[in-house]
C-alpha cells in the first residue's frame, strides 16, 4: 500500500490522496474575473486524479492582486466568472476545490513575470500600494503606505466577503496566504512590520492581523469546509521571521481551528539567502507538525514520487504539493501511482490510454468495444 495514496481528512473534507495542487498564478484574468484560460487550466489539472487542486492566489480586492491580470473574488462579476469555471469543472471531476485567498501588500502593483515582473508606475497600469509600514520591498521603488485602522478593518471585511463568494460557488477549502511577502506575511516580519500600534512590535502583536483576518475567514466559511494557512517560515533573512516565530503561529492558528498549515519560505525580502534543492522546505513542515500537531503540506523542489512517498510515509508531512512539475506533466499522480504500485480513479474517457504494463491503474475501469 502505498502511503501517498492512502486517503486523508481535512475537517469535513475527505482526499481520496496525499497529493496536493499547489496555487499556481496564471496571470490570465481580466478586472479579476476569470476566463476561458482558467476553466482549460483548471479543468486539465483536475482530471490529474490528485487529491485536492488549490486555485491561484485571488485578491480580495483590486489593489491586493499581485498583477493587473491576476484573478480576484471582490464582486459579483468574479463571483459569476469564477462560479462559471467552477461549475464546469465539477461536471467532469469531483477532485475537491481549495482556493488561495490573498492580498499582495506592498508587492503590489507588479507588471507580468514575463514583462519583467517589477513595480508598474501608474502611467503603465500600476496603482498605489499599501503594507503595515512605508517600507518597499526594494530600495529603489516607492514607499507603500502604511495601512491605517480604517483600513485594517476594510481589508479584513474583504478577507471575509471573499470566504462567503467561495462558499456560494462551491469552493470546498480555503487557504490564507500568509506566505511569499504578500500582506499577511509582510504584518509578521519585523522586517516590514515596524509599527508602534497594536499590530507591530512584539510577536503578538505582529500576529494580530493575520489572527484577525483567519477569525473573520473561519466565521465566513460553512461549518466543516476546512480554513487552513500557507506560511513563510523563514524569511532567510537574519533579524527576520523564522521558524521559532512560525511555531506559535501555528500554535495560536491551531487553537482557532486552522486546518492545515502548508509550509513554504522566503519571498520577503530580496537580502534573503537559500539554496534550493530536493525538499529544502521539508524540515520546516517537519518541525510545525511534531509542535503542533496539526496537518502540514510541505513543498519545495518535491518532483519525484518516491521523495513524496517517503515523506508521507515516515510521518514527515501529511500532505505534498506539487506545483511546477505539474505544468510539465499534468498527469504527475498518474506517474506517480504507476511507480509506486497503487490505483487512482480516472475520468472514463481515459481509460483507453493506458500502456498493458499498467492496465490496473485505474480503478473501475471496464473498456470494451465493437
Amino acid at each position: 500500500m502505498s502511503a501517498l495514496f492512502t486517503p486523508f481528512a481535512l475537517d469535513g473534507l475527505s482526499l481520496p490522496n496525499r497529493i496536493v495542487i499547489a496555487p499556481m498564478c496564471q496571470y490570465s484574468a481580466v478586472d479579476g474575473n476569470a476566463q476561458d484560460w482558467h476553466l482549460i487550466h483548471l479543468g486539465n489539472l483536475a482530471l490529474s486524479g490528485a487529491g485536492l487542486l488549490v486555485i491561484e492566489a485571488t485578491g480580495v480586492e483590486p489593489e491586493g492582486r499581485i498583477t493587473p491580470a491576476c484573478l480576484g473574488l471582490w464582486s459579483d462579476a468574479n463571483e459569476a466568472a469564477l462560479g462559471r469555471v467552477v461549475e464546469g469543472v465539477r461536471k467532469y471531476s469531483d477532485m475537491p476545490l481549495a482556493i488561495q485567498l490573498g492580498h499582495a501588500g506592498r508587492k503590489a502593483s507588479s507588471a507580468l513575470p514575463w514583462q519583467g515582473g517589477q513595480l508598474l508606475a501608474p502611467e503603465a497600469g500600476g496603482w498605489p500600494t499599501q503594507g503595515p509600514s512605508a517600507l518597499p520591498h526594494l530600495p529603489h521603488e516607492p514607499a507603500p503606505r502604511a495601512i491605517d485602522a480604517d483600513s485594517l478593518v476594510r481589508i479584513r471585511e474583504a478577507f471575509a466577503a471573499a470566504a462567503r463568494r467561495a462558499a456560494r460557488i462551491g469552493i470546498d477549502c480555503i487557504e490564507l496566504h500568509g506566505a511569499h511577502g504578500y500582506l499577511l506575511h509582510q504584518f509578521l516580519s519585523p522586517l516590514s512590520n515596524q509599527r508602534d500600534d497594536a499590530y507591530g512590535g512584539s510577536l503578538e502583536n505582529r500576529m494580530r492581523f493575520p489572527l484577525e483576518v483567519f477569525d473573520a475567514v473561519r466565521a465566513a466559511f460553512p461549518a466543516g469546509k476546512p480554513v487552513g494557512m500557507r506560511i513563510s517560515a523563514t524569511d532567510w533573512v537574519e533579524g527576520g521571521w523564522d521558524l521559532e516565530q512560525s511555531v506559535v503561529l501555528a500554535q495560536a492558528l491551531k487553537a482557532r481551528g486552522c486546518a492545515f498549515m502548508h509550509v513554504s519560505t522566503g519571498g520577503l525580502s530580496p537580502q534573503q539567502k537559500l539554496v534550493p534543492g530536493p525538499g529544502y522546505q521539508l524540515p520546516f513542515a517537519v518541525r510545525i507538525r511534531q509542535e503542533t500537531g496539526m496537518p502540514t503540506i510541505a513543498v519545495g523542489l518535491i518532483t519525484e514520487p518516491e521523495q513524496a512517498e517517503e515523506i508521507v510515509a515516515r510521518g514527515q508531512a501529511d500532505l505534498v504539493g506539487v506545483a511546477r512539475c505539474m505544468l510539465y506533466d499534468p498527469r504527475w499522480p498518474w506517474h506517480a501511482a504507476a511507480r509506486l504500485g497503487a490505483r487512482l480513479t480516472a475520468a472514463p474517457q481515459y481509460w483507453r490510454c493506458l500502456p498493458r504494463e499498467h492496465a490496473q491503474l485505474f480503478s473501475g475501469a471496464q473498456v470494451g468495444g465493437r
